[in-house]
């Protein structure tokens, strides 16, 4: 299965449904994973643990991807079948005043990757609090820690000021800031992640990212037929970028 996440990170067509790291609810958790399966995203990333792990495996044989921020339990979920570890989704953690700094999350990667099997992929986020320069500074030194992917951030702290199509790359702003930043300084995929919309997602290629990840677009919503037509027009958005030619998917 990581085989195929590869691929998709090599030939910059990776799309990943984030259910979010606070979500433990198993019907909703359910309802983005077979969204995530029926849409034909690339792999799903949700919560870390090994209930949801075991739910998930059950529902599809795209790749899990658990997100934490304590290696001890990603180390756990991934002995329970999880194919690959994220550190990140810290913007979960900002409305609640919590953030991350540059020498935390270096510390962790260093504490994670030492617990993880050697062939476990093992995604980073980088905070988008730093600056720029400081962002792709760190990006180095988690590669050097062991990181496999970078993720970047953004999008839930934005602030747009305009509607429509405007007020949709304005909130991917920074994201993209940072994908074009971070994939100038590391050789590993980078992934762009937070704020996207299918208006925002061929930039994200074009800056350089290998992949986008999508959470709020999907995972707020409630309706699973709702969730895989989404889920099927982000995927579009990335074989759209490839082939402009390209119909959509049926």
């Amino acid at each position: 299965m990581t085989h195929a996440l590869r691929n998709a990170l090599s030939q910059g067509r990776a799309v990943k449904i984030i259910s979010g790291l606070h979500n433990f609810d198993p019907a909703q958790v359910t309802r983005v994973v077979r969204a995530a399966d029926q849409g034909r995203a690339t792999f799903v990333d949700i919560a870390c643990s090994p209930e949801l792990v075991k739910l998930a495996k059950s529902l599809t044989q795209l790749p899990i991807c658990v997100s934490a921020v304590e290696p001890v339990a990603l180390a756990d979920a991934v002995q329970q079948g999880a194919d690959l570890a994220e550190i990140g989704n810290f913007d979960s953690f900002y409305p609640t005043g919590r953030t991350f700094g540059a020498e935390e999350v270096l510390a962790l990667t260093i504490a994670t990757r030492k617990l993880l099997p050697a062939r476990t992929l093992l995604s980073v986020t980088v905070p988008h609090i730093l600056a720029l320069d400081e962002q792709a500074a760190l990006a180095m030194k988690l590669v050097a820690a062991g990181a496999d992917i970078i993720q970047t951030e953004g999008g839930t702290s934005s602030r747009p000021v305009s509607a429509g199509t405007l007020g949709l790359i304005e909130k991917a702003a920074p994201t993209l800031a940072a994908v074009y930043e971070i994939s100038r300084a590391v050789s590993v995929p980078v992934l762009c992640a937070s704020g996207l919309s299918t208006a925002t997602i061929p930039m994200a290629l074009a800056t350089g990212a290998a992949g986008v990840g999508i959470g709020s677009a999907v995972n707020k919503l409630t309706d699973e037929l709702a969730m895989t037509v989404t889920v099927r027009a982000l995927v579009e958005a990335v074989e759209m970028f490839y082939c402009p030619m390209a119909q959509p998917i049926l």
